[in-house]
Formats: C-alpha cells, structure tokens, sequence
C-alpha cells in the first residue's frame, strides 16, 4: 500500500487532490495561529511579584494534577489500543486503528494540556492588565482561549484529513479508532477535572462563604489555590477535551456516511467545510476587541463570532457551488439553481447546523444570564430561604431541557426533509452535514469557554494580591462575562454531542447493513419499540445517564467532604485566621487531585462495559433501543444539569452584586447553597454526558464484528457477561463508600 493512496487512486482528480492538500495546510495554519497567539500572550507583563507568586501555585497544581492523571490512565490507553488491533479482520486496517487511537489519544490529551497551560500563564497577565486597561485585559484572556480552540481545529482537522489521504476508501474504519481515542481521553479529562474542580469549589464555599462570612478567594482560605487549578483542570482541559472530540466524532460519522452516500465526494466536502471554519475562526477570534468607553464584552466576542459565521456561510456555498457536481437528471431549482448535476442539499444541512449553534447560544443565554428572567426568578426566591432556591433552580433546569430538545429535533427535522424522498443514508448524511456546521466555529466555541476559566482565574488573583479597586471591577466584569460564556459552550458541547451521536447511530446502521450484507432500511426496520428486545434494550440505555451521574456526584461528594474538614482545620489556626500565616494550599491541592484520580475508573467501566453486555447478551438490535435511551436521556438530563447549575451560579453572582441584601444576607446565604448544589451537576455530572454518550455510541460500532458473532452464543459470551457484570457490580459498590476524616482509615 503506498503511503497516499488518496494521491494516487485515479477515482480523485487533480483538483480533489490540491484541495485535500489545501486543508492539510489550513489544519497547519490553525496550529501556526495558536502558536502565534501563544507568542504575543506571553509578552504581555506578568504583574507584581505577588501575582506571579500566586499564579505559579496554580499552575504547579494543575500541572501536577494532569500529570498524576496521566499516569492513571496511561496503561489503560495502551491495553485497549491493543486490543482495538483485534477488532478489524484485515492486518492494516488493524494496525491503522490502533494507530489512530493513540494518535486522537494523544491528541486530545495534547489540546487539554497545552490549552490549560497557556489559560494558566494567561490568567496572571489578564490581571495585570487589569490595573491599566479593560480592553487590553479582555483581549488577552480571549487570546488566550482562542489558543486552545485553535489547537482544536487544527489537530482535529490533521488527524481526519492525514487518515483519508493514507486509506482512501478504508478510512472510516481506521477513523473510528481516531474517533474512539479522543472521546476517551475527553471522559477521563471531563469527570477528573470536574471532580477535582467541584470539590475545591464546595469545599471553599461552604467553608469560607457560609461558615465564616469572607470572600470567594479570600487567601486565608486554604481551598482558594485549589479552586483556581480546579477551573484549568475542569473548564479549560476538560471542556477543550471534550469538543475536540465532537469535533472528531462528527467527522468520522459524516465521512463513514458520506462514503456510503455519495462516495469520496461526500468525504471530502466534510474536510473542506471543517478547513473553512478554520479559516473563519482565525479571521473572527482575532477581531474580538472593544473599547475602553464601551468596556462591552460580550458583545465583541458576539460580534467575533458573528463575522465567523458570515465568512463561514459564503466558503461553504462557494465551495459546494464549485464542488458538489454529481452527474444525473436535473435536480430542483431549490436544490441546485437549475444547473445540472448541481446538489447544493450538504451545503443547506451544514448551514442548519450553524443555525442551530446560534440558536443553542441564545437559548442557553436566556435561561443562565443574570438579566434575564429565569435567573432573576431564582434571585427573588433566594429571599424565602434555601428550599424555594432549590426549587425555582430545578424548575428552571427542567424547562430549558425541553426547549433545547426541541430546538435539536427542529434542526434534524430541517436536515432530513432537505433530503426528503431519497435514501435513508442521504438523510443520514444530512444529519451528520449538520453536527458538521454546528462545530463550524470550534475556534471561537472554544476560545469562549477558556475566556471564562482565565478571566475567573485573573479575578482571583486580583483578590488575593489585593489589586486596587479600579482593576478590581474590570475583573469582576470580565468574570461575570465568562461565566455566560461558559454556560454557551456547555449548551454548544451538549447539542453537539447529541447530533454527532445520532450521526454515530446511523453509522450503526450502516456498518451493520454492510457485514450482514443486508440494506440500510432493513436493519432500521427491526430497531422498533414495538419489539420486545429493542425496548428492553431502550429503557437499560436510557437509565445509564442517571448512573452514570450518580457515580460522578458522590465522587464530589466525597471528595468535598474531605476538603472541607480540611479547610476547616486549618481555620483553627489563629495565626491563619488573623492572615500572618498563609495556609496550607498544597495540602488542599493534594487532597483534591489524589480523590479526583481514585474516581476515574467506575465511570469509565460503565461506559465501555455497558454497551458490550448489552449487544453479547441482547444482540444487535437491543444495543440500537439502548444507543437511543442514552441519546435522548442523556441530552435532556445534561441540559437540565448544566442550566440548572448555570442559573444557580448567576443567581448568585446577582445577589452578590448587591441586589436582596447583598453578601451576607440571608438571600446570599441561601443563594449559596443553590450554587452549591448546582456545581456538581453544572460542571461535573451534567458535561461528562457529552462524552459518555459518544464513547458508547463508538464502543457499539467497534464491537459490531463480536456481536455479530455472539449471536450463535458460543463459550466466550458467558466469559464476556461475567466479567462485564462484575466490572459493573464493582463500579456501583465504589461509587457507595463513604469518605472518612482526614487521619481516620476508611
């Protein structure tokens, strides 16, 4: 096999040819525009001796937590990448797959880690800045997002493109490693970093906020660095993770898709949209700015995201005008401007997913900004106490999951009647068309994210180093912005989630109808409810969420109850108390990254053995009902989570800012326990969802051949279900321990 079959099949002209070089080059592009920004964020100066000493211990800890979870995990990546070589029949199909694995490994642990260490150099400089400039430090800390979302675009759109140019036809085979190595790198970065970041969190604000009445980053509290590496582990790697691998997993399911479809044209066209939202982000996350007398951050990253978009929308028709020619009967006017052989049908659907990013970012605006109406609601129901908190926060979350479910549904019902009448995988290949250009614009979702985490990070130091007051409210501006900024990303992360999982579903489908050598309708005709099996199959799918998220939560609360002893304990010194010692912040640090990494393995056993049991013990058509439970309760469970958690966290923040008696009253007390409760689901339970749902969905697609097999039920089946049951029996007995004292033996 030469190196680039691509390069020398005489199926792809000269001009596919140039064209996929084109977006090799823009994925290195990307790469060069991260490390151009790196360049400038790091000239910018660090402040004073204090903030630098304080920006150093949290960056110390969180690059000690990502190298102790390393560690954890490392052997495990190797062993399933092993066995991933036994799971294609063909020898270089085989090794390819194991390859790629590591390779969207590697790759995604890459962008978590280079983009977390950048946010950690950043947070100190967009504090300096702070003292002298409102625009400069906005500039800074988005810059310093936009580095990981370009890492984002640009590995992501190297490993796809590198992997269809070397095997041609057989790429999406080798894709689905690519695909399955970055998904599971992502879970393992989401719940560690969400466990590590929420115990901090609640360990700080019980103690410190409730119990003794002081600022969220007071220095006397030992939780304070804890916390701050918490939002780098958590909001930077773990969310950069997280939509590198839907970036990922919606290019493998529209090239497998577009392969069945339209052959190597409907593989291409993925690549070439992909390479002009690379281009789209360079041009609007470099034209976020504003003014010193306007000081309106939000509405520059709006407008840079918006200027994305509009770059975005004129490549793609360009593009599909020149590209997408197909020869055959003239197709309709709407479909291809009354020029034969024209299909214009993958540019609409991509144009439906960025539709539906813009409309997931307003709808996620509306119910998680302080000035909107379902914050404000839980905002006055902190006046009649911590009951009436829980219960406007709960209302809130449950109203917007179903909004945000019927916004999805809106744009996969666009999708498909764009190819209504045709083929069921045309239509399926609309749908993934339209995961396609919801991640469009990874670069700028992205640079959102990490914006908040940094300007979060800036605050704190600021607080700690007792900036003056001036600069003390440009932070507190920027941070109140980043907080709607990461409420966006996770409704971004949780839609994308669910369209690339129904793209991968359809995948599942497909790769069934094609070793059973049957079509694609007849195999969706048996995944109906009305069969016994596929229901079953349905209710298991749809209970893991629940699972799932209560192995995450009591990991939190484990882990917090430690904390909190712990800060508590520390407060007994007079001499901390008083601020002439500084506490123990590394013992804080220690505690959080040891409880974060013994919680890692429950969640990613249920996620790898849950589907495996389900198709060996079921067969086939269950796993496709439990693929749909997990999909449709998985996205409405992760909305509320996230949402809930959002409106809590702003409701909060309002009250803060003075409004019900401001901090202090019994309103800002009963405000906390609201944002308390919500931190798990917010930024633990609810965003491990994401990946969680697509892990399954690629462990199903991977395991096809042995289900297959299975259904004969020979020997190894028992062995199978055996060793799945346990695995599960001992992640859910893990989960139920109890955390003892500090000093005391569990």
């Amino acid at each position: 096999m030469q190196f680039f079959t691509v390069m020398s099949s005489p199926e792809f002209t000269l001009w596919e040819q140039v064209a996929l070089w084109a977006v090799l080059g823009m994925a290195v592009l990307g790469l060069i525009y991260a490390g151009f920004l790196a360049g400038q964020v790091l000239r910018y100066d660090q402040g004073t001796e204090e903030m630098q000493r304080i920006s150093q211990a949290i960056r110390v800890g969180a690059n000690a937590y990502l190298g102790k979870q390393f560690k954890a995990i490392v052997f495990l990546i190797l062993i399933l990448a092993a066995l991933l070589y036994f799971t294609a029949a063909e020898g270089h199909i085989a090794l390819g797959r194991m390859c790629a694995f590591l390779m969207g490994s590697l790759f995604s642990w890459s962008v978590g880690f280079i983009g977390m260490n950048m946010a950690v150099q950043g947070n100190v400089r967009v504090a300096a800045a702070s003292r002298h400039s409102f625009a400069q430090a906005l500039k800074i800390a988005y810059r310093t997002g936009t580095i990981t979302g370009m890492l984002t675009d640009g590995l992501g759109l190297l490993g796809g493109t590198l992997i269809f140019m070397i095997y041609g036809e057989q790429a999406y085979e080798v894709l689905l490693g690519f695909g399955f190595g970055g998904t599971l790198l992502a879970l393992f970065m989401r719940v560690g970093g969400g466990i590590y970041t929420k115990a901090a969190d609640v360990g700080a604000d019980l103690v410190g906020k409730l119990e003794k009445n002081i600022p969220e980053d007071d220095p006397r509290n030992a939780a304070t660095i804890a916390d701050n590496v918490g939002d780098n582990v958590g909001d930077c790697a773990g969310m950069a993770a997280d939509i590198f691998e839907s970036y990922e997993v919606t290019m493998v399911s529209a090239m497998i898709l577009g392969w069945a479809s339209f052959g190597h044209k409907g593989v291409i066209f993925p690549l070439l949209v992909r390479a002009i939202g690379v281009l789209s982000s360079i041009v609007g996350t470099y034209l976020v700015r504003t003014s010193e007398q306007a000081r309106a951050a939000m509405r520059a990253i709006h407008v840079g995201y918006a200027i994305s978009a509009l770059v975005s929308i004129i490549g793609f028709c360009a593009v599909g005008f020149v590209y997408l020619r197909f020869s055959g009967a003239l197709l309709p006017t709407w479909v291809s401007f009354g020029i034969p052989g024209l299909d214009m049908r993958p540019v609409w659907t991509t144009l439906v997913g960025i539709a539906l990013a813009v409309g997931i970012n307003y709808l996620t605006d509306y119910f998680t900004a302080p000035e909107k109406a379902p914050v404000q609601f839980v905002a006055r129901s902190t006046q009649t106490g911590h009951a009436m908190t829980i219960i406007s926060g709960i209302a809130v979350g449950y109203e917007s999951s179903v909004w945000a479910v019927l916004t999805i549904a809106l744009a996969i019902f666009a999708s498909c009647l764009i190819y209504a009448g045709t083929n069921p995988t045309y239509i399926a290949y609309g749908v993934a068309m339209c995961g396609i250009g919801m991640l469009t614009l990874t670069g700028n979702n992205i640079s959102m994210d990490v914006f908040g985490p940094v300007a979060d990070n800036a605050n704190g130091i600021g607080e700690m180093a007792h900036l003056e007051p001036r600069a003390r409210q440009t932070l507190a501006d920027l941070d109140a912005c980043g907080n709607t900024t990461k409420a966006i990303t996770k409704g971004i992360a949780i839609g994308s989630a669910v369209i690339a999982a129904v793209s991968l579903f359809n995948a599942y489908i497909t790769d069934i109808a094609r070793l059973v050598g049957q079509g694609y309708a007849e195999i969706a005709a048996r995944l109906s409810i009305a069969e016994p099996l596929v229901f079953i199959g349905f209710l298991i799918g749809g209970a893991v969420p629940f699972l799932f998220s209560s192995l995450t939560i009591r990991s939190v609360s484990r882990a917090a109850f430690l904390i909190v002893h712990e800060v508590r304990a520390q407060f007994q010194d007079r001499a901390i108390w008083e601020g002439r010692k500084a506490p123990d912040y590394a013992r804080v640090v220690s505690i959080c990254t040891q409880e974060a990494q013994k919680e890692l393995i429950g969640p990613g056993l249920l996620a790898v053995l849950a589907p495996l049991l389900v198709g060996v013990m079921l067969h086939k058509e269950a796993l496709g009902g439990f693929l749909a439970g997990i999909i449709l309760v998985g996205q409405l469970l992760a909305v509320f989570m996230a949402n809930a958690g959002g409106a809590w966290d702003n409701a909060k923040k309002f009250v803060e800012d003075g409004h019900y008696g401001g901090k202090g009253s019994d309103a800002h007390k009963a405000s906390i326990t609201g944002d308390t409760v919500g931190d798990p689901l917010k930024d633990t339970a609810g965003p491990a969802l994401n990946p969680l749902i697509k892990v399954m969905n690629l462990v199903s697609l991977l395991i096809i051949p042995f289900i297959l097999r299975a259904e004969s039920r020979p020997p190894w089946v028992w062995v199978v279900a055996v060793l799945s049951v346990g695995g599960l029996a001992w992640a859910v007995i893990h989960s139920k321990r109890e955390s003892a004292r500090p000093g005391e033996s569990e």
